[in-house]
């Protein structure tokens, strides 16, 4: 039997903001009880909406703000309110990326029970622009007789009515418009759900997912638009291994961008995990390179290589480096990587990471061995069975790359209990205006 939701409070009531939760957004009290408050900021007294409530806290919308926090900025996109694509537009980037810092140091020390003895300068770059990877929603909306194309609205399964999105790379950003007039031209307009966009240095690819197959007429006004926009166009009629490109037809599949302090060039499929924002990647490297200091003798292991984004790179420099990832078509990716770039001291594995580590002598795990030093950039889960093993690799140092900073602190901890000392970490902007935490540790034996 299904539980009937408990009904809202229609009326805005007035907040006075204590802090601000990891999440962005403003911590208030009411009659004993947690209000969590999308939009309001430390200091703040704002009058705000309910939009949901659960049993130990409630969730509530900003509606006008009557005191205004001092780096309290107007929102660089007129859809910001609506749009659950970002968070934190309406509070400058400076303030931003303190907060990200504030978030990693709190979950260190909550979880790990840790303090880095360096607390290093923030990684940040330009905050429009800069995505260079996202999945937009589709859906016809029957009143508007429009197909929408964006984000889902805060709060909300609905898609954002919008006509720029200025977070996205420029070519895709600022031609929405267009894309939803596409879409709804195309004979199947109610059966496609979503475009995943893609972009190279030179070239951004539109992955186009529809539910029944195109009509000839279909196929010219994709190629007809491909031709106008300089876009690459990939149908997708099923699942993901079913995705082709259908222009502009020049042989070319895959995308690339390059890492030019390496002399590399990494080439990817439109739908291979790449970092989303291409400026901070480059910086992101160099830093890992700074902190890992390989050395011209030495064997690295780079665990959740993907396509070889850190692997490459650290061979420009180390005897040897062993990249392993769980996709087998992320080896072969890294494996015509290295071909293309003629790097040969490099080899790549296929393996569940974050399963218990197998025998040192099973031989389809032949990269269970020592090293000298380790990188790893695992998925929001963390790495936490090999953080487990990590003396078995028998390395001196280890440069741990995080998408979330309370799985970084659970594994620091585990690190260190097993006589890894946290020298150093700090944050890097991969997602200005949303209070996604990108960040690095450096840890050595103690």
């Amino acid at each position: 039997m299904s539980r009937r939701r408990k009904k809202l409070p229609q009326e805005s009531i007035t907040c006075e903001i204590e802090s601000l939760s990891h999440e962005g957004r403003g911590v208030s009290q009411k009659d004993g009880k947690t209000l969590f408050v999308e939009g309001a900021l430390p200091g703040e007294t704002v009058t705000a909406r309910y939009v949901n409530s659960r049993r130990s806290y409630d969730e509530l919308a900003v509606e006008e703000v009557l005191t205004q926090h001092p780096q309290r900025i107007e929102p660089d996109c007129q859809f910001s309110k609506l749009c659950g694509g970002c968070s934190m537009q309406h509070v400058d980037l400076g303030f931003q990326i303190n907060h990200k810092e504030s978030v990693l140091l709190d979950h260190l020390r909550h979880f790990g029970d840790l303090k880095p003895e360096q607390v290093v300068p923030p990684l940040v770059g330009a905050g429009r622009g800069y995505r260079t990877k996202a999945r937009l929603g589709v859906r016809y909306v029957a009143k508007r007789d429009e197909a929408l194309v964006g984000f889902r609205e805060r709060y909300s399964n609905f898609l954002t009515a919008i006509d720029e999105c200025p977070i996205l790379i420029e070519s895709v950003g600022g031609r929405i418009p267009e894309l939803k007039a596409l879409i709804r031209s195309l004979s199947g307009y109610q059966r496609i759900p979503q475009i995943e966009v893609a972009a190279g240095d030179d070239v951004c690819a539109l992955v186009i997912r529809h539910m029944d197959p195109l009509t000839e007429d279909d196929l010219q006004k994709l190629i007809a638009f491909s031709e106008q926009t300089g876009l690459a166009i990939y149908l997708q009629p099923k699942g993901p291994d079913t995705v082709a490109k259908l222009w502009p037809k020049d042989g070319q599949e895959l995308l690339s961008y390059q890492l030019s302090d390496y002399d590399l060039t990494m080439q990817f499929h439109p739908m291979d995990f790449t970092q989303v924002n291409r400026d901070i990647n480059r910086r992101m490297l160099a830093q890992a390179l700074e902190w890992l200091q390989p050395q011209a003798g030495e064997t690295i292991l780079d665990l959740f290589c993907g396509l070889g984004n850190f692997t490459l790179p650290i061979a420009r420099t180390a005897a040897h480096v062993v990249g392993v990832e769980g996709s087998e078509d992320m080896v072969r990716r890294g494996y015509a990587n290295a071909e293309l770039n003629g790097v040969s001291n490099v080899e790549f594995h296929a393996a569940d990471l974050h399963l218990p580590l197998a025998p040192v002598n099973e031989a389809k795990h032949a990269w269970l061995r020592t090293y000298d030093k380790v990188l790893l950039d695992p998925p929001r889960s963390g790495a936490e069975e090999l953080a487990k093993q990590m003396t078995r690799f028998g390395a001196k140092r280890i440069v741990y790359v995080s998408c979330n900073p309370a799985t970084l602190a659970r594994d620091a901890g585990i690190l260190a209990a097993q006589g890894y000392k946290l020298i150093k970490a700090g944050v890097m902007d991969m997602f200005p205006h949303t209070a996604h935490v990108e960040s690095m540790a450096l840890f050595e034996k103690a």
